[in-house]
């Protein structure tokens, strides 16, 4: 049986216990680290804001009990993230009002990688690197994709992907969802996988949007014949993977 409503804590101290999640400065830092939208792991949040390791997983833990912060799994690693977009839009509502004329994200370095693998390559069988960011975050803009939670393509999504040539159901038997999302290791955002992300990439690379480049490996050079093609289908320029 569910606990009842009246064991809950009061709105007043549930809002107190969520401010003083925040009432500290490296805590602070790190939400405006993970502002950007990227995950970063404990050591290098521990890096980022100057203290040691340990004190660093005090303070994630903390941010993780009161649902500031949540853990995501890529491989042997483990990532901290904003929880969404309502956490990430209060925390950037605060820093707002706390430094006047606040107008850029904080930022700060994102892992190093060789190009051309941050620039744009193959995560298993979909786009990932900057490109496959580019293509996600276009989607989610056209409104073709919901990437706040649980990836999913809408109607218009899957209308776009029929005009695309890209074919959801032929491989689909339902062992694998149509749509998901993978954390991608250079961006530490994540990106569109499942079976709309492998037969969109299976599509470029069958119509030479895009080539391996030399010497073979996951790393992808976007053609000029891709350039057009994204520009007309996502309305994508060079510059948004360069």
């Amino acid at each position: 049986m569910m606990g009842d409503v009246t064991d809950s804590p009061p709105p007043a101290a549930r809002l107190a216990a969520l401010a003083g999640a925040m009432a500290d400065e490296t805590r602070a830092a790190i939400c405006m680290a993970l502002l950007e939208g990227r995950a970063w792991s404990a050591g290098e949040l521990a890096r980022i804001t100057g203290v040691t390791p340990s004190t660093a997983s005090g303070h994630l833990s903390r941010l993780l009990d009161a649902g500031i912060c949540v853990t995501e799994r890529q491989s042997r690693y483990t990532y901290v993230r904003i929880a969404d977009a309502e956490t990430a839009r209060l925390v950037d509502s605060l820093a707002s009002h706390a430094i006047p004329g606040r107008d850029a994200p904080y930022t700060v370095p994102v892992v190093a990688a060789p190009d051309p693998l941050a620039r744009a390559r193959t995560c298993y069988d979909h786009f990932a690197g900057r490109f496959g960011m580019a293509v996600t975050d276009a989607m989610a803009e056209r409104g073709l994709l919901l990437t706040d939670r649980v990836f999913e393509l809408t109607d218009e999504g899957r209308e776009w992907c029929a005009r695309a040539g890209v074919d959801l159901e032929s491989e689909y038997q339902g062992r694998r969802p149509i749509t998901s999302s993978c954390l991608d290791w250079t961006e530490r955002r994540r990106h569109l996988g499942g079976v709309a992300g492998a037969r969109l990439c299976a599509q470029a690379l069958g119509r030479e949007w895009v080539a391996r480049t030399e010497g073979g490996g996951r790393a992808l050079r976007v053609t000029d014949a891709g350039e057009r093609a994204f520009g007309d289908l996502l309305g994508l320029t060079p510059d948004a993977w360069q």
